[in-house]
């Protein structure tokens, strides 16, 4: 099976595959969000009658959430969440309820890992416009406030953060054990894998195993494997159906992770909204970092040691980039990903008789926008 790359595009993809039924799927997501956060509003309110009018203009969290939520990204949980639905076979309005709020619950569940891993990550940026944190922070300067700006900027975003989180959580009490159950799973998996991301930034430490590690439960997990379980969960799919999508979502999820790494050191800013070569700049502890460990020249493994420490010159960052092309770091995670492609598309042949068509049609889709995407 040939791979076939160019500039696909999610939406232009998931229509030519099912017409509407994705953004059909993503409306009703929208429209449950919409309603939770009214109620969020609502609670809010009356938990701060009677409050001093905070002069920052950071006190109505649940509008600066919408906000966040309203700023843009490709919804890829949701979406997986929606195909793996639909690889159930299942039409009932139950599972469709079911599996659009659990969709909803990804994209607050989302949001608070962006905000928390921009804190952590000291991102100044987001999808092109200040982080959470970084806002609150010049709004403090902004009104010559008492204390720290960046502390605050800190707090308040760990605070908008727990309240996407809480939302999240809200929508999937509701629903069945055996979705309760896989999406305390993924809560886990993401929050052991930021914890090993943390670790190998600052120390260096574990090699390849590690930062395949981060990849498989940071990225693949959360991004694929889970979110197409838990759309399947609510059709009611049988352990069968889950084995194909644990599978598949192994080897989508690395493809996800080989994209999302390259696009940290030389993707568009344009494209990604952050700056180019970020990832470098914090050190990272990538399969992309760990490979130009063991390639690079002894230029290049002393821009290496450099970049993204107090040693750090102008220019270190470009020349850091341009030496891991010319090693073939970028050449080899791009024929991972092609054939990480072909695996995954395999499975899903190989594994036609256990689900429904429109899954499989709509996974093919997907497989190939995520591996070619530019942010």
């Amino acid at each position: 099976m040939t791979s076939t790359a160019g500039g696909h595009d999610l939406r232009s993809a998931l229509a030519s595959s099912s017409p509407h039924a994705a953004d059909t799927m993503l409306g009703h997501v929208d429209a449950v969000i919409a309603e939770l956060l009214a109620d969020v509003r609502s609670q809010w309110r009356a938990a701060l009658a009677g409050a001093v009018d905070d002069i920052l203009g950071d006190d109505d969290l649940p509008t600066r959430l919408d906000g966040v939520l309203r700023s843009g990204g490709k919804r890829l949980r949701p979406l997986m969440c929606h195909w793996g639905y639909e690889c159930s076979g299942d039409d009932s309005p139950a599972g469709r309820d079911a599996a659009v709020r659990v969709g909803a619950a990804l994209e607050l569940l989302h949001a608070f890992a962006l905000i928390h891993d921009d804190v952590m990550d000291e991102s100044d940026t987001r999808r092109g416009r200040p982080s959470a944190h970084h806002a609150a922070t010049l709004s403090h300067r902004r009104a010559g406030a008492q204390g720290s700006p960046e502390r605050y900027g800190e707090s308040m975003a760990i605070l908008l953060g727990d309240l996407a989180h809480t939302a999240a959580d809200a929508l999937v009490a509701e629903l069945g054990p055996r979705i309760r159950r896989r999406w305390f799973e993924l809560q886990i998996e993401l929050i052991a894998g930021q914890r090993e991301d943390l670790s190998g930034a600052a120390t260096d430490a574990g090699g390849l195993a590690r930062a395949q590690r981060i990849a498989r439960i940071k990225s693949g997990a959360y991004t694929v494997t889970r979110p197409l379980q838990l759309g399947a969960i609510a059709g009611d799919a049988g352990p069968a159906v889950l084995d194909v999508l644990e599978r598949f979502g192994h080897e989508l999820g690395g493809v996800f992770a080989a994209r999302d790494d390259i696009l940290g050191v030389w993707g568009d800013p344009a494209e990604t909204g952050k700056p180019s070569g970020d990832d470098l700049r914090q050190r990272k502890p990538t399969t992309l970092w760990v490979d130009a460990s063991a390639r690079l020249d002894r230029r290049g493994r002393a821009l290496l040691d450099r970049v993204g420490t107090p040693r750090e010159r102008p220019g270190d960052v470009a020349a850091l980039q341009d030496a891991m092309v010319s090693a073939g770091v970028l050449e080899r995670s791009e024929r991972t990903i092609a054939d990480g492609v072909d695996r995954a598309i395999t499975v899903l042949m190989q594994s036609q008789h256990l689900l429904a068509p429109a899954g499989v049609t709509g996974l093919v889709a997907m497989t190939r926008s995520i591996a070619w995407r530019a942010s």
